[in-house]
């Protein structure tokens, strides 16, 4: 699929909050990891060098995370890894209600987006209510969900 990948939202400020809060996080076990070590010069500058490239590596690939649209299907990209589907490969775009069983409870957790594919699997999107780009814009993420399900009908014919 070697069509333009669109994000149908902005990045929430959510986003940029866990990259800094990553970057505190690293920076701090630097810290601690050279004054464990008892690290001087080299060893110092390696650990340093290390968690400064881990930090640059996760803090893009947690502004790219989301999901993407074109013409031609979705691209659903993880922290780990992406995965791409066309549109004719899916049966379906739907909002799930995930709950959980605790005990003999069961505790309604939050509102996702799951596409369905043509053989029965469902596919988690990286789309919830209460996430990083969606948790104080609840309209945003209902205008994403629309926008998806448009461009698969749109796509279906």
């Amino acid at each position: 699929m070697g069509s333009h990948w669109v994000r149908p939202y902005p990045p929430g400020t959510g986003r940029w909050l866990v990259i800094v809060w990553e970057a505190v996080a690293l920076a701090l076990l630097t810290w601690a990891s050279i004054r464990q070590f008892d690290l001087i010069g080299h060893g110092m500058r390696a650990v340093a060098v290390v968690l400064a490239a881990v930090w640059v590596i996760g803090a893009w690939r947690i502004i790219q995370h989301g999901v993407y649209v074109s013409s031609e299907g979705v691209l659903i990209r993880g922290l780990l890894r992406s995965r791409s589907m066309r549109w004719r490969d899916i049966a379906g775009v739907h909002l799930h209600q995930a709950t959980r069983r605790v005990g003999r409870w069961e505790l309604q957790r939050d509102t996702t987006v799951l596409i369905e594919r043509h053989d029965g699997a469902t596919v988690n999107t990286e789309l919830w209510a209460q996430g990083v780009d969606f948790h104080a814009r609840p309209k945003l993420f209902r205008a994403v969900y629309q926008e998806i399900r448009r461009r698969h009908q749109a796509a279906a014919g």
